[in-house]
């Protein structure tokens, strides 16, 4: 039965952290699902193990997610954000295209990105640099980014950092989810987007970002016409944004996990291509302690150590290391009936422990493909 205990704690923690990701990006309804899933798998725990003395402590966590979940629902309700102004009146072709894509600018900055100092710069190159000086280039930049790498490595972020920083609307598409809910009409959606974007880039930046592209721009040994469609919809799209003015500020970042099952239409529209890495060592020790400021840290600690001891994880596994570590000293406290005291501090064994159990997601064998396909295709910066 713990087996079971453990894959479900995993999951609503990997529920969990979906939600926190685009809770922080702005993506108010996603985050929303992601919690009342969380909150759903925690009281299916409570369900299965009642006489459990962490019952009591579940189920105020679940309670927590569902109204969190709640809130996020609300505000998505009462107005939709376009670079921070309200939209007074709704036309149609905005219903629509909110409807299956986020529209909103995001909170996070480049300093929450840890680490990608390469990647960044590359952003900077491509996006920021020319819309705050399009005079200081003649011959134009790049539009079209592909952002590629293992999961959990900050790609996400990047994005919503970028629109940020220039203070553009961010119009976040989910390939996958547009595919599977609209593929016998999904090129008339892609072309609306396209056609939003283009009224609303006339007067302010716009930063479309397609997760997981390969979903939408993918090559498949078994597909149907519908899908062959949207992708040449899609690409058509992207010639129609290279014919407008330089000064017309609409930029394109697709990010893919699996670059490799693009088209190699869509990869020569997408003239920078960025690998996004794992976190080196440096970057780790950084994300750790990034993570856990919130917390108390015991003085024996070792960022260096556990920076050391990471290899192979990701941005992502780091923080859901420091949340398992955290969360020993909560436990703690509940098992020992002192509800009214504070968790203390986190020590380095707590870290350990947790790295007994907690495995590296990202391989070597991964890595080396990622950079086989780079050799051949990649375009980031001299």
């Amino acid at each position: 039965m713990s087996g079971g205990r453990e894959y479900l704690e995993a999951l609503a923690r990997k529920y969990v952290h979906e939600a926190m990701v685009n809770e922080r990006i702005g993506n108010k309804i996603d985050a929303a699902k992601n919690y009342k899933k969380a909150a759903e798998i925690i009281m299916m725990l409570i369900n299965n193990y009642r006489n459990d003395p962490m019952v009591h402590i579940y189920k105020s966590i679940a309670e927590g997610y569902a109204r969190r979940a709640k809130e996020l629902e609300e505000e998505s309700k009462i107005s939709i954000s376009i670079g921070g102004e309200k939209a007074e009146r709704e036309e149609p072709e905005e219903d629509v295209v909110k409807s299956y894509i986020l529209i909103e600018k995001p909170s996070i900055k480049f300093e929450d990105v840890i680490g990608l100092d390469e990647a960044k710069q590359a952003i900077m190159d491509a996006v920021v640099y020319p819309t705050k000086r399009p005079d200081l280039f003649p011959l134009g930049w790049p539009r079209n980014i592909l952002l590629y790498g293992p999961p959990g490595c900050g790609k996400t972020l990047l994005a919503a950092a970028v629109a940020n920083e220039i203070d553009a609307v961010f119009m976040q598409i989910d390939a996958a989810n547009l595919m599977s809910k609209w593929l016998g009409e999904a090129e008339k959606k892609v072309a609306t987007i396209f056609g939003y974007a283009r009224k609303v880039g006339a007067s302010k930046p716009v930063i479309m970002f397609v997760d997981e592209a390969d979903g939408l721009l993918g090559v498949y040994s078994h597909e149907i016409g519908g899908e062959a469609r949207v992708r040449n919809q899609f690409l058509k799209e992207l010639d129609g944004l290279g014919d407008k003015g330089k000064n017309y500020f609409i930029y394109v970042i697709a990010a893919t996990n699996k670059p490799w099952r693009l088209d190699i239409g869509f990869l020569r529209r997408f003239h920078k291509r960025i690998y996004i890495p794992p976190p080196n060592k440096d970057a780790r020790k950084s994300l750790f302690e990034y993570y856990t400021k919130h917390f108390k840290i015991s003085h024996d600690v070792d960022f260096d150590k556990l920076a050391e001891q990471t290899e192979g994880y990701s941005a992502s596994d780091i923080r859901d290391i420091v949340i398992e570590a955290y969360l020993r000293t909560v436990r703690e406290l509940f098992k020992m009936n002192k509800l009214d005291d504070s968790p203390r501090p986190i020590t380095m064994e707590d870290f350990l422990q947790v790295l007994k159990h907690r495995k590296p997601s990202i391989s070597k064998e991964m890595i080396r493909h990622y950079e086989e396909w780079g050799k051949n295709f990649g375009a980031t910066i001299a």
